[in-house]
Parts: C-alpha cells; structure tokens; sequence
C-alpha cells in the first residue's frame, strides 16, 4: 500500500460512524455458535419452555431495533443543535468519540446475537445462550445511560473547546518540535528556494484541502533521484485540479507524477492532524459565532480565549522556522512551508477582536491575553503583539462612549469580569 492509500484506511477508521456496528454485527454471529457448542458441552437447560423463550426473546429484539433507531436520531439531534450553537466544524470531532462507538457496536451486537438465538430455539432452551441475551440487554440500558452523559457533558461548550485545545497542542508539538532560540525568525510561508529554476513542475489531480503529506516518503524519494522536492501548498490549503502542486529542483526526472500525488493527501475537509492552524480556526469560529447578535454568550468567547491563550503561549515558545528536511549528509531535500508568527497572531485575534469589540468582557480578556503573552514571548515576537494592543485600545476609545466603561474596559482581566485586581 501506499502512503497515501494507508493514510485513506486510517482515517475512514477513525472517522467512520458505521464500521465498529457493521463489526459488531459480525462479532455476535460468530458469536453465536460458540457459546451454543458451549451449551451443549455443560448440558444446562433453562427452566422456561421454548415459547416463553421466544417470546421473551422476540420482545427484546424488537425492543432493542427500535432502541438503536433511538438512539441514532437522538445522537444526530444532538450533534445538530451543538454545530448549531458552536459550529458546524465539530461534527466530525463528536463522531470520533470512542464512547459513541463503542456503545452502538455493543448495541448492535446484543440485538444480532439476540436474534441468532432466537433462531435456533428448538424443542430446549439452551441456559447459556439464554442468559447471554437477556443479560447484555439488560447491559445495553446502563450503557445508554452512560453515553447519554458523555455526549451531554462532551458537546458543552468548555468540554468541546478543551478537546479542541488538546489536540491543537499536539499538532503544535508535533510540527514545531523544538524550542524557540536566537533573536530572529525565518518567515517559513517564504520558502528558502534552491539555487536555479525548477526543473519540473507536477500539477494536482484532485480538488479539495491539503490534509497532510508523508514527509519521509518525499524525503527517500528525494534522496534516491538526488533532487530537491518543493510542497509549494501548506497543509490546511485548498487546491484544485490543475493547480501547482509541487516543484522538483535538480533533475528529478526519474520521479513519475503518480509517485508525488500518493504522497499528498487532498480531502473535502480539513483535519487538525499536520494543520496547526486548525484548532484556532474552529476555536475563533465558535468564538465568533458566540458573539453574534442572534447568540449573544460573550462567556463562551471567554472561554475560547482561554483555549487560545493556552496554545498561543505554546506557539510562543516554539521555533517557527521549519519546512526545511535534510539528508543524512546534511543535505536539503524537501522543502514545506508552515505558518509563521505572524499567521497565528492575525488568526487568533483580528476576528474576534472585530466581533467583540463592544463586549466588555471580551476586550478585558483579550488584554490580559496578550499582556501575558508578551511576558513570555521572544523580544522578534513582542512588536506584533504591542500593535494587537494598540488596536485594542484604539478599539475601548471609539466603541465605548461613557469614561467609566472606557476605564473598566481598559483592564485586564483572566476571567473577563470579576477576575481583576
């Protein structure tokens, strides 16, 4: 398999709702066999006759199909108002839940191995198989309650941002590995190009965003025609068919295009796995969205700002100017480019800034925000910053008309009100 046909198997994995029933499903049948040669070898036999058994049987099965139904369009329901009141881009996240996986396949199993059983009813009952069914029935009622809570503390909003922030954290580590050092960045959205014109020029086949991209394939393949390869996209970006996709510098000619589009993922959707742009996106989104006119929950945008502050000073601390992979002998072979400072600034703040900026609570938070970063920033990283401030402050002049909310307004606070001192 290829990279990219590996990464496509992964991620349906991952994302899909109905695998884990479809393999459930499969579990009770092979199931079913099993414990019933276990019957015979005990020998039990239940008390009840064979119609009592089937009808006991017969009501839980039906029982339980009309229970999954349920239990799907509750879940859908509730996806729906979340995305709604957050933003739509959380769908995906709520579906990954391994909760909500595992309890419909566990579901899904009890009504087919009900099933099964009651179709092998003869003239005994056989004790074990019995017990199984009415047993994981009576199982599936616990776990409903208990995915019932997950779900309903998951899609709140302090829970689906802190998800978010969690993995935004991880993307961060994972592309920006090492720590901030020196007093000067590299712009990483301009590429350090090799000396001379490319050699070639490979085109995108598909339409969609950049999801990802394998990094070591590029880099042996690379090595192997002693070229240079050049992802002219950034992860996160959308492409369509025919748009330039890569630049391949000294020869490369060996390298057939197939081999170059296998090693880009493109999809409908972008994913937070190598996009560390992302968990800011759907972070100022729901911030955004919490400050329209029709919402008007500023406390929600607190908390997002929270989530932001959290992975900013993250990205604060972190040496920006990647992109750039090397051979064993120090060689360059592949060039990407990845969001720089100034990207993440602009990202977290200029939206939510624009929507907030007559919400109290909003502006005292985005300043004890940014005062914090600027203690922990490098000094190359502190100008952007101050000028944030500056825009703030320019911001409390003109939409705040009385001195005293002008005053109040012009205070940090972490909490957004009642954390000043």
């Amino acid at each position: 398999m290829t990279w990219l046909q590996r990464y496509r198997a992964s991620s349906f994995i991952r994302t899909s709702v109905w695998l884990p029933p479809v393999v459930g499903m499969l579990a009770a049948l092979l199931l079913s066999p099993v414990i019933q040669r276990l019957d015979r070898a005990v020998g039990w036999q239940a008390n009840v006759g064979p119609d009592g058994a089937r009808a006991v049987l017969g009501a839980l099965a039906s029982s339980m199909l009309t229970f999954i139904v349920f239990v799907f369009s509750i879940l859908l329901v509730a996806v729906q108002l979340a995305s709604a009141q957050l933003t739509p881009r959380i769908i995906a996240l709520v579906y990954r839940s391994n909760v909500i996986k595992a309890s419909l396949t566990f579901f899904v199993c009890t009504f087919t191995y009900t099933l099964a059983v009651l179709s092998r009813i003869g003239q005994s009952v056989p004790q074990i198989s019995l017990w199984v069914a009415v047993y994981s029935n009576v199982v599936c009622i616990g776990l409903f309650v208990y995915m019932i809570d997950h779900v309903g503390k998951s899609l709140r909003p302090i829970s689906v941002l802190t998800g978010i922030g969690n993995a935004g954290q991880e993307v961060l580590r994972e592309v920006y590995p090492q720590s901030v050092s020196g007093t000067e960045d590299t712009p990483t959205n301009v590429v350090p190009r090799p000396l001379g014109e490319p050699s070639r020029m490979v085109a995108g086949s598909r339409t969609g965003s950049v999801l990802a991209f394998d990094v070591a394939g590029l880099l042996e393949i690379a090595r192997r025609t002693d070229c240079v390869i050049e992802l002219v996209p950034q992860v996160g970006d959308f492409v369509t068919r025919g748009d330039l996709l890569f630049r391949v510098y000294r020869d490369g000619d060996a390298i057939a295009d197939s081999q170059l589009h296998h090693a880009v993922a493109i999809g409908p959707e972008r994913s937070m796995e190598q996009d560390p742009k992302f968990a800011f996106r759907v972070i100022v989104d729901i911030a955004c969205k919490a400050l329209s006119p029709a919402i008007n929950d500023p406390t929600t945008a607190v908390l997002a700002l929270d989530q932001i502050h959290r992975l900013m000073r993250t990205v604060a601390t972190r040496q920006l100017d990647t992109g750039r992979v090397h051979d064993d002998t120090g060689r360059l072979k592949l060039v990407y480019r990845t969001p720089n400072w100034e990207d993440f600034v602009n990202l977290s703040f200029t939206e939510i800034r624009q929507y907030g900026k007559e919400s109290i609570q909003v502006v005292r938070r985005m300043r004890a925000l940014l005062e914090n970063l600027i203690t922990v920033a490098p000094p190359q990283r502190v100008a952007l910053l101050r000028e944030e401030l500056q825009l703030l402050d320019r911001g409390i002049a003109r939409d705040f008309r009385d001195p005293e909310d002008r005053v109040l307004a012009a205070s940090a606070d972490s909490l957004g009100m009642g954390g000043a001192t």
